[in-house]
């Protein structure tokens, strides 16, 4: 007479299910941590450009304050952060200066970057619009370049 082993067979089969039921887990599980971390990057990236546009916005603020503006006009600062802006391996800064005020606070920039002459104060008559552009590489997309923007009206 002839014994049938059912019982290996069913540990067999429910071995087989346990292993792809895992294999599912697994992959699922491999598929969630890159979106996280492709968004972590994103957003990473994001917030050191709204930093770096404020930091030049301060250092445009202090590069006018510090300038003689009879002998000539600061109109933009440009800068490259990182090892190779150029091919997205970093952030591109530029940085544009327009100047509200009378001609003789504005000195030489008049000609060129004066945007208004009545909209003045006696005890402050000189007003700056800096507007910073912070530009990077968008990392899923690395011929897709991302701009933050900031602009700034700071009395001097």
């Amino acid at each position: 007479m002839k014994t049938v082993h059912t019982r290996e067979a069913f540990a067999m089969i429910t071995a087989i299910f346990v292993m792809v039921i895992m294999a599912t887990v697994g992959a699922l599980v491999m598929s969630t941590s890159g979106k996280i971390v492709k968004t972590t990057t994103a957003q990473y990236q994001h917030e050191q450009a709204i930093l770096y546009a404020k930091s030049y916005t301060e250092y445009a603020i202090m590069a006018v304050t510090a300038h003689s503006r009879a002998a000539n006009c600061i109109e933009t600062i440009n800068g490259a952060i990182g090892d190779d802006p150029v091919n997205g391996e970093g952030y591109r800064v530029r940085t544009h200066i327009a100047y509200i005020g009378p001609a003789t606070v504005i000195g030489n920039c008049a000609a060129t970057r004066q945007l208004s002459t009545n909209v003045t104060n006696p005890n402050t008559p000189l007003t700056l619009i800096i507007d910073a552009y912070v530009d990077y590489k968008d990392p899923d997309n690395t011929a897709q370049w991302r701009t933050v923007h900031r602009r700034t009206v700071q009395k001097i």
